[in-house]
């Protein structure tokens, strides 16, 4: 029998917030999984041959799971053995390759019989564990050039190999960690250029490669010219320069009208001159900056050059990386085709069923969209659709503000650590639960591709569901282990 006293210590050393929004998360979940499968499978919620008896079994495992995590595990053991789990997980990660099974065009599980196994989900938590590992050692400095080049090997290492297996939602994942270093030190300007690496891909592919690099080198200019204090010469300058990059096309239609030219004068792609000109100016960019001592201008330098790189790439990534189904699901998204009952019926059904819900939803088990299966995938990657149209408009965002307070109560408790091991852990659990909520969402309402990834907690599945709380206790525990001494 456990004493009064013991009691108040438990309670006074676990974040109990965090504990009750985990368990209304995969509670919530489990009903939903039940209303989208209960017109076609079960008899009953607790129908163990049908996926909501099966979540049912998922959620006590996970729950026993969570008790051991907190109560039987040194939490200081985690720390200790993150690179051994992270080399364990790596080669899991490796032999699914050659030795799982494939599931929709994606070899990333192992089966078990009827049990099956997505290293993926793991492999998120021994990435956090030993990112948090190296990134608390004293000396540790994010701006420094070996520091940051070790940081970013721990993570896309099994980012690429996740890639291998055309598991392109969970390597997508992985991108949120740069929120972990912008927290510990890492310039701002990172999280610049990867939205801009993004803006490049859409832009080349949606418009051309021109229009593409003239977007880098304005943006690219700009950002050093304001970070640099040199806007007069950006002006005199560089936008003079934009403006003739602006009528390259004219000017080459123009001179096309000229019998005398050479023939390849109408040949000349306008990105070409794009670059011509970019060449010619680095070097006295370079020079001047140097002597200047602005190292922000070379940073910029080597971006505009990565940036064409990329633009120049972007058609083979396309055409030649990415799978079928990826390409026609990015051409769906961004509109540059019309599939509504092919690749776009997912999306499309979604949100057909999302806005059917109106203000308040049909209310529970009374969605005709979700009772008659019109959406495919459902109780897994697109359970956010049955939430809308049963839950409606409040219910839905009242299921986000959940998610928002869990991960700002990670947040608070990583902030007020002690311990740099705790907060940097912290701050990479918050990261994989936003990036999976922010993407799985943005799937069910057409803002993302469909791209295959759970909604944390909520979506069926035994791996995403053990996964996250996994992940999510080892924080408790370790900040449990702190509040005992204050």
């Amino acid at each position: 029998m456990v004493s009064s006293r013991g009691n108040r210590g438990l309670a006074k050393t676990l974040d109990w917030h965090i504990i009750i929004c985990y368990l209304l998360l995969i509670f919530i979940g489990w009903l939903n999984i039940y209303a989208s499968v209960h017109s076609s499978e079960p008899t009953s919620i607790f129908d163990w041959s049908c996926r909501s008896g099966k979540q049912f079994i998922w959620f006590l495992t996970s729950v026993g799971l969570a008790s051991v995590i907190l109560f039987v595990i040194n939490p200081r053991a985690y720390e200790g053995l993150s690179f051994v789990f992270y080399l364990l997980m790596i080669g899991l990660l490796v032999a699914v390759i050659f030795l799982g099974v494939e599931v929709k065009g994606s070899r990333s599980w192992f089966a078990f019989g009827p049990v099956r196994f997505q290293p993926a989900e793991f492999s998120k938590i021994t990435t956090s564990l030993l990112l948090a590992t190296v990134m608390s050692q004293l000396g540790y400095r994010i701006t420094r050039i070996k520091d940051f080049f070790v940081t970013a090997l721990i993570i896309l290492i099994p980012m690429l190999i996740i890639v291998l297996q055309s598991e392109t939602g969970s390597a997508l994942v992985y991108v949120g960690f740069i929120f972990v270093l912008y927290r510990e030190g890492l310039s701002g300007w990172f999280i610049v250029l990867t939205g801009m690496a993004i803006l490049l891909f859409i832009t080349t592919l949606t418009s051309s490669a021109y229009t593409a690099l003239l977007v880098l080198f304005v943006l690219t200019t700009l950002c050093d010219s304001l970070y640099t204090g040199k806007m007069k010469r950006w002006l005199l300058i560089r936008f003079p320069v934009a403006l003739f990059l602006i009528f390259v096309p004219m000017i080459l239609q123009w001179l096309e009208s000229f019998e005398s030219l050479p023939a390849f004068v109408s040949q000349i792609n306008p990105a070409y001159v794009v670059v011509a000109v970019v060449a010619l100016m680095i070097p006295f960019v370079t020079y001047k900056a140097f002597r200047e001592r602005r190292i922000f201008t070379h940073l910029a330098t080597i971006s505009m050059i990565a940036g064409a790189l990329l633009v120049f790439s972007t058609q083979f990534i396309f055409n030649d990386v990415l799978q079928d189904h990826q390409r026609k699901r990015i051409e769906v998204l961004l509109g540059m085709k019309e599939d509504p009952s092919g690749v776009g019926y997912n999306v499309n059904q979604s949100m057909i069923a999302i806005g059917s819900g109106g203000a308040f939803g049909k209310g529970y088990l009374q969605g005709t969209q979700t009772a008659f299966g019109f959406v495919p995938e459902q109780s897994t990657d697109f359970i956010f659709c049955t939430i809308g149209e049963e839950w409606g408009f409040v219910g839905a965002s009242l299921l986000i503000l959940l998610y928002a307070y869990l991960i700002f109560r990670i947040i608070k408790d990583a902030e007020r650590s002690r311990e740099a091991f705790t907060r940097i852990y912290g701050y990479c659990v918050a990261s994989c639960i936003f990036m999976h909520l922010f993407i799985n969402i943005g799937m069910t309402i057409g803002l993302m591709p469909v791209i295959g990834i759970p909604l944390p907690l909520v979506s069926y599945g035994g791996s995403s569901l053990w996964g996250f709380t996994i992940m999510i206790f080892i924080f408790v525990a370790l900040d449990r282990n702190e509040r005992k001494y204050f």
